[in-house]
Order: structure tokens, then C-alpha cells, then sequence
């Protein structure tokens, strides 16, 4: 204890002697381990820590698979689906189901909308949750006479109901109805959403149909049954489609609840893990290059040591003791840096992503930052420490006789590999980055199908227990449109369902008159919208063929219809789509009538910039009157946002009870489309950045100090005739090589882990030869900056001094 003590001092005394030296190395230790600790930390929070149930990993989340305009591998239930379920319910210990969005809150200063969920009596017991106050839903909450009651959060109960002990029993107006208060969760559970603040019990009906289906499965596995059996158990179940035919494949899909929240966005914070992990490893490779450098200038001190006793392992221990304390403060430094990474990350972050915002330094992440903080001293300097230790005693006692000409092969070889990897690792970060920001800007300029400028949006939803006919939901909408039309500043206005580019509200299967349903009554889907007449007008949606809605397509009135250009491609090639006929739903359906196609119209994105422009069709809204609505006013001012207080007064003229939710303006909803992607490519870019200027960084340090050690060498050049130019060949050749074998070793490693990137990527693939090609010519010319001008200082010797050099 005695010899460590002093080797933690005499370390101390070293490193404070050499305070440039210890700056340098610090700086880049704690850009590795703050970008480090700052991604851990929302790591942490959003994968690790564990979720507030109870065997949470029994807890599962079903919805049935179907075609890609349905919703793909993510299709909702009906009640009749969820019925069949538990009536052949074998291997769960409870089966129940959620639906979830926004309710109307009337009972505070102002209406608003605020989220909220239906859920079945076994929703809380399926998750293994327990209320801090009053009770959950019982069976009977389930039954159509049942009162109707529901559970609020700990944010709602704290905010709403001065966190009173006496609140159960209250009842709350939500869509309208009134709702008894029975309890209240504990802080920090919001499932299915973030930010969850009210959920109320699901009263089910005996269905007459299969449809619609709005529902998500829930279920709670029993113990001793895996995932797997679960599944095949679940896939197993008859088809009541297929008249109790064996299903065709798997019919539901299933996920844990952990899986559920976060496992679409656990690949990309994986990635930003692995990229900063590239930066704390290029950092210590640098810090490497000047332990060796350091250590060269203390080969004197090393080899009297070893001639009076010390041991092979007793230098190596002091050396390795001084890179400990310098990952050490290195840490400590990167720590500090990290409490600000943290506040970036949560400012830059994108919304929706479950837990982001509890991502804080707590005991875990300061265990992370210490145990990388020393395990990088002991990466970094374990090399260094032995190659001096080890070192020959009688050839270092030569090679200082004559420092100034001469340099031992093993070290000058570890530095060029040390480089080499620096270079390796700054180049596959950097492919990354450029894949990531090629896909990103081919993202951005995606054709949405509509003219975002100028465009206000806002939803109003109407509460089912006033509106409950269909014609007062359509005057409602007919005086609201008028009125708003008529204010100051806006061209056109109306209402639709859905909202582009990622807010598609229903789906629906269809057939064509005339033509026979395909094999196993498997219907085409497609995207379902609800919408005024001046919709398309409003957003700029180009009539392709045809006419448009007018007023006269209204209830009683022959049934019509507008498709966009893909269904009318796929299903009418060759033909005009014109005067044919659809019918919305399947067989089950048998009241809905034929509509008529009077128009063509362009495509638009409503499930997503990324994704695949699905078949559509459009209903006027006086034939199919919804609920909830969301308002289109194009605008002839350059801040629509400047007109929202004059809308939602309209709105309020009406029906002072009713809430204006989700006001922005559509050029802002493209951009919250591409958050995510924009989150991550920044980061990446960044921390390339990074790697990309301690890579420099460390070949200018390495040439440079190359051209001290060879000074007599290069003046010897110079005294027998070398012009400038061979000098400087001399040593940029030198640089170049390692350099080519730098981008040689990252292009191989690029091209193997980029391939887990893909699945992020849109419009380009992760072997994408241009970027790499014009990542490679960035780094190499960097790089080469970096040894030129170590080199062109190397031509300006003066051979005088230079065989003088000691």
C-alpha cells in the first residue's frame, strides 16, 4: 500500500510538471467519456431502467396482421376479435385490450383536449399496476349498463385536483359524459402514452359485425410459459374468417410491453452508443501517442530505474498508475461536460420518445462514467507502460546516447499503428454520419403531395353525448367552416379525418364492383378520410381526373367517392376510374351501398415521410360525419400561427364546451415527421466531428513529433543534398502510408457495421459507394493536411543546427 501510494503521488507530481501535456490528454479523454456518460444516461433511462410493473416481462401487446395499408404487422382488434380471445384463451392469465388518443376535458379554466384510454377491466392487473389511491376497474365496469368510471393519473390528480386525498368520488366531464373518479395511479406510469392522464373503463357491447377495429391486445403470459409458446398458442387459434379453416400463417403479432414502448427507437440509440464508443476509443488511441511520446522523453529516467533495481513490473505499475490518474481526471472532466450533454440531448430530443425526459446523472451512470474512466487509463496506457518497462536497458542507454537521430523500432511501429487505428475508427463514423445525413436530406425532399406554406391545422373534436346524430355533426362543421372562412386572412378552410404526413386515422377494406373477392375473402385495404369539399383545395392536392366534393353530395344523395392516383393505379390500370363503383368494408357489410368514383386526385402521405404511398379514398363528410376533425385553413399571411386565436374564437362562438387541440401550422408537422431522424443524424454528425478532428489531431501530433526525433537525420539529408521537396516526400510519404492503411482497415470495418444501420436508412443502402468514396477523400485530405505541414516545417531545417540536434 505504501509503494501505491507513492506511485499515486510521484504520478500526482508528473503530470502537474507537464501541465500541457495533461491539458491535451484531459481535453480528449473528456470529449470521449462526456459524450459517453451524456448518451448512457439516456440509455439508461429509456432501455435499462426497468419498467414500474410487476413482471413486467410477462406483460405483452397483441394486434392482428394484415396488409400494409391496415397497418401491417400492427393491425388493432375488434371487440368480436377480443371476445373470440378469451373464450379460447389458454395460456394467459388474463386477456383484455386499450385503445388510445385524446378525450375532452370540460371542468377546468378553459375545454382542452388531453390524452386519454379506453381500457378493459384487466388493463391495470394485466400490467401488474397498483393504484396509490382507490381501486382500478372491476368486471362489472366492463358491463353496457355499467356507471361510467375512471382512473387518473399522478400528474392529473396533482394538477387538477390539488392532489387531494379526498378526490375519489369526483366525477370528471370527458367527450361530454360524466365519469365517477375511482382512482388514482402512482407517479411515473403512463401507459400506452407518454404524458397519460386519464383512463377510462371500456363498456363492451355485443358486437353485430366483426368490425371496426380500433383496439389493442393486452395480456399477461403465465408463468412458466415462454414468449414463444405464447405466440404459437395465440397463432394457433382458429380464423373465424375461414369458417374454422387452419389459419393461413401467423395471424397475430405479438411484443413485450418493454418492446412496445421503446423498440422502435432502440436501434438508433444503440447506434449513438456505439458512435460515441468510436470517439472514446479514438480519443484514447490519441491520449496512447502521448504517453509514447512521453515516454520517450523519460527513457533516461526509465533505464536508471531499471540500473538500480527496479523491476519490469515495478515501472510498469508507476506508469501505468499516472495513465489510471489521467483517465481519472480525464473522467472527472468528461463528468462535468456530460451535466450539459445531458440538457442538449433533452432539448434537441424529438417528442415521443417513452421516458427521454427521466433521463438524468444518477448512481448507475456515475458507475459507467468511473468504470470507463478507468478502464480507458488502463487502455490507453497499458501500452505505453509496458513497452517502456520493457524496453532493453543497454540498447535505450544507446539510442539516448544519439536521441536526436534514432528512435526504437517497436515504439515508432506502436505509434503508426496506434494512427492507423485512429484513422480506421474516424472513418467509419464518419460513413455512418454520411449515410445517415444522405438518407436524412433524400427524406426531407420527398414529395409529400401537398403545399405545406401558409397552412394552419388545429383538431376539434365534438363530444359524442351532444352530437350524437350525424346531421348536427355536419351543420356543426358547415357554420364552423363558414365562419372561419370569413375571417380576416384565410383563402379556404375545412376538415378532415386525417392529417398529412403521419396522422392517418382509419383504414378500411373495399371491393370493386363487378369483380370477384380474391381467394380466402382477403379484401384490398385502404386508406379511409372523411373530408369536406374544400380539402383539396386547401392543401393543394391536384385533381388528377374528374371533379372534386360539392355541397350537393350530401345524405340522401347517391354515395361517391375520390381515390388517389395508387388506387387507381392498382386497380384500374388501363382504365378510367371514373363512374366505377366501390363498396367499403367486406361481406360483413352488407347494408353499405356501391359508391361512385367521380374523381382522381394526387397522392399523399399520411402514414409517414418514409413510407409507401398506400391506395385512398375519400368520402365527403356530409355522406360519412366523424367525431373528431381536424381543421385545413390556408392562409394568405407568412405566420399562420398569427390566425389560431381567431379560429379556435370560432370554434368557441359555436360551442364554448369544446377544446382546439394540436394547433400548428403544417409546415411544422413535416418537420416534427422527420424529429427523429434529424435527432440522430445530428448526434452522429457531431460526434464525427469530433472523431474526425481528434484523428487529425493525432497524425499532426505523431508526424510532428516524428520530424523531432529524424531533425539530425533530416539535416544530414539536407548537408549531402536533399532538396525540399525530397524532405517533404520523405515524410508525407511516410504519413500517406499510414494514412492509405488507415481508410484501407475502416472502409472493411464500415461495410460491416453500417449493415445495422439499414433499417434507418431511406433511399440509400448502407454499402452506398459514393459516400464512402467521398467520406474516404475527406478524411485523407485531413489527415494529409495534418502531415503537411509537420512536413513543410521539416524543409525549413537548417543542416547547421540540425547536426547539432541533441
Amino acid at each position: 500500500m505504501r509503494s501505491l501510494l507513492q506511485d499515486i503521488r510521484y504520478g500526482f507530481r508528473m503530470l502537474w510538471k507537464r501541465p500541457g501535456f495533461t491539458a491535451m490528454a484531459v481535453v480528449a479523454l473528456a470529449l470521449g467519456v462526456g459524450a459517453n456518460t451524456a448518451i448512457f444516461s439516456v440509455v439508461n433511462a429509456v432501455l435499462l431502467r426497468p419498467l414500474p410493473y410487476s413482471e413486467p416481462e410477462r406483460a405483452v401487446v397483441v394486434w392482428l396482421k394484415g396488409a400494409e395499408a391496415a397497418g401491417g404487422d400492427r393491425v388493432p382488434m375488434s371487440v368480436m376479435d377480443l371476445l373470440d380471445w378469451r373464450a379460447r384463451n389458454e395460456v394467459f392469465e388474463s386477456v383484455g385490450a386499450f385503445t388510445g388518443g385524446q378525450v375532452s376535458y370540460t371542468g377546468g379554466e378553459a375545454p382542452e383536449q388531453i390524452p386519454g384510454a379506453q381500457a378493459t377491466a384487466d388493463f391495470f392487473d394485466t400490467l401488474g399496476a397498483r393504484p396509490r389511491l382507490g381501486r382500478t376497474f372491476k368486471p362489472e365496469d366492463e358491463r353496457p349498463d355499467a356507471e361510467r368510471v375512471a382512473v387518473v393519473s399522478d400528474g392529473f390528480w396533482r394538477r387538477r385536483m390539488g392532489a387531494d386525498p379526498a378526490a375519489l368520488g369526483r366525477v370528471l366531464t370527458l367527450d361530454g359524459r360524466q365519469y365517477t373518479v375511482v382512482g388514482v395511479m402512482p407517479e411515473g406510469f403512463d401507459f400506452p402514452t407518454q404524458d397519460m392522464e386519464v383512463w377510462t373503463a371500456f363498456q363492451v357491447r355485443p358486437p353485430s359485425r366483426r368490425g371496426p377495429y380500433f383496439l389493442t391486445g393486452l395480456a399477461r403470459v403465465r408463468a412458466g410459459v415462454t414468449l414463444e409458446q405464447a405466440r404459437a398458442a395465440l397463432n394457433a387459434m382458429p380464423d373465424p374468417e375461414h369458417q374454422g379453416n387452419p389459419p393461413q400463417g401467423e395471424r397475430f403479432n405479438m411484443l413485450t410491453v418493454n418492446d412496445y414502448l421503446v423498440g422502435d427507437v432502440r436501434p438508433a440509440l444503440l447506434v449513438l452508443l456505439g458512435a460515441v464508443g468510436l470517439v472514446l476509443l479514438i480519443a484514447c488511441a490519441n491520449v496512447a501517442n502521448l504517453l509514447l511520446a512521453r515516454a520517450a522523453s523519460r527513457e533516461r529516467e526509465i533505464a536508471v530505474r531499471a540500473a538500480l533495481g527496479a523491476s519490469r513490473w515495478r515501472l510498469a505499475r508507476q506508469l501505468l498508475t499516472e495513465s489510471v490518474l489521467l483517465g481519472a481526471a480525464g473522467g472527472f472532466a468528461g463528468l462535468l461536460l456530460s451535466v450539459w450533454g445531458v440538457d442538449a440531448l433533452l432539448a434537441l430530443s424529438p417528442e415521443g420518445i417513452h421516458r427521454l425526459r427521466e433521463a438524468h446523472i444518477d448512481g448507475r451512470v456515475l458507475l459507467f462514467t468511473l468504470g470507463v474512466s478507468l478502464l480507458s487509463g488502463v487502455a490507453f496506457g497499458l501500452a505505453p507502460a509496458l513497452q517502456g518497462a520493457g524496453a532493453d536497458l543497454n540498447e535505450t542507454l544507446k539510442e539516448g546516447g544519439a536521441r536526436g537521430s534514432t528512435e526504437g523500432r517497436g515504439r515508432r511501429r506502436m505509434r503508426d499503428a496506434l494512427v492507423v487505428a485512429e484513422i480506421a475508427l474516424a472513418l467509419m463514423l464518419l460513413v455512418g454520419a454520411g449515410l445517415l445525413l444522405k438518407s436524412f436530406t433524400r427524406l426531407q425532399n420527398v414529395e409529400s403531395g401537398v403545399r405545406a406554406e401558409r397552412v394552419l391545422t388545429m383538431q376539434v373534436s365534438l363530444p359524442r353525448a351532444r352530437y350524437e346524430e350525424g346531421p348536427k355533426r355536419v351543420e356543426f362543421f358547415r357554420q364552423l367552416l363558414e365562419r372561419v372562412r370569413a375571417v380576416p386572412g384565410v383563402e379556404s378552410a375545412a376538415a378532415t379525418t386525417s392529417l398529412p404526413p403521419d396522422l392517418l386515422t382509419a383504414s378500411d377494406n373495399f371491393s370493386v364492383e363487378g369483380r370477384p373477392e380474391p381467394p380466402g375473402g382477403e379484401l384490398p385495404v385502404a386508406d379511409l378520410l372523411s373530408v369536406t369539399p374544400e380539402y383539396f383545395r386547401a392543401l393543394g392536392v391536384p385533381v388528377v381526373r374528374g371533379r372534386l366534393f360539392t355541397d350537393a353530395d350530401r345524405e340522401g344523395t347517391p354515395p361517391v367517392c375520390v381515390v388517389n392516383e395508387t388506387l387507381a393505379r392498382q386497380f384500374f390500370a388501363g382504365e378510367d376510374p371514373v363512374g366505377k363503383r366501390l363498396k367499403q368494408g367486406g361481406s360483413d357489410r352488407p347494408g353499405n351501398q356501391f359508391m361512385e368514383i367521380v374523381g382522381v386526385v394526387g397522392d399523399v402521405r399520411y402514414e409517414g415521410l418514409h413510407a409507401k404511398v398506400q391506395p385512398a379514398f375519400y368520402l365527403p363528410y356530409q355522406q360519412s360525419p366523424w367525431f373528431d376533425m381536424s381543421l385545413v385553413v390556408r392562409t394568405n399571411v407568412s405566420e399562420p400561427r398569427t390566425l389560431a386565436a381567431a379560429v379556435s374564437k370560432e370554434v368557441w362562438a359555436l360551442d364554448r364546451d369544446l377544446p382546439v387541440a394540436r394547433v400548428a401550422t403544417m409546415e411544422e408537422l413535416m418537420s416534427r415527421s422527420v424529429a427523429q431522424p434529424r435527432f440522430r443524424t445530428l448526434l452522429v454528425a457531431v460526434f464525427s466531428c469530433v472523431a474526425l478532428l481528434l484523428a487529425a489531431v493525432g497524425v499532426y501530433g505523431v508526424m510532428s513529433y516524428a520530424v523531432v526525433r529524424r531533425t539530425h537525420e533530416i539535416g544530414v539529408r539536407v548537408a549531402l543534398g536533399a532538396r525540399g521537396r525530397d524532405v517533404l516526400r520523405l515524410v508525407v510519404g511516410h504519413g500517406l502510408r499510414l494514412v492509405l492503411a488507415g481508410i484501407g482497415c475502416g472502409l472493411a470495418g464500415a461495410l460491416l457495421l453500417t449493415r445495422v444501420m439499414e433499417g434507418m436508412l431511406y433511399g440509400v443502402s448502407a454499402a452506398d459507394p459514393a459516400t464512402y468514396a467521398v467520406v474516404a477523400l475527406l478524411l485523407a485530405s485531413v489527415a494529409l493536411l495534418a502531415c503537411f505541414i509537420p512536413a513543410r516545417r521539416a524543409t525549413k531545417v537548417d543542416p547547421m543546427v540540425a547536426l547539432r540536434y541533441e
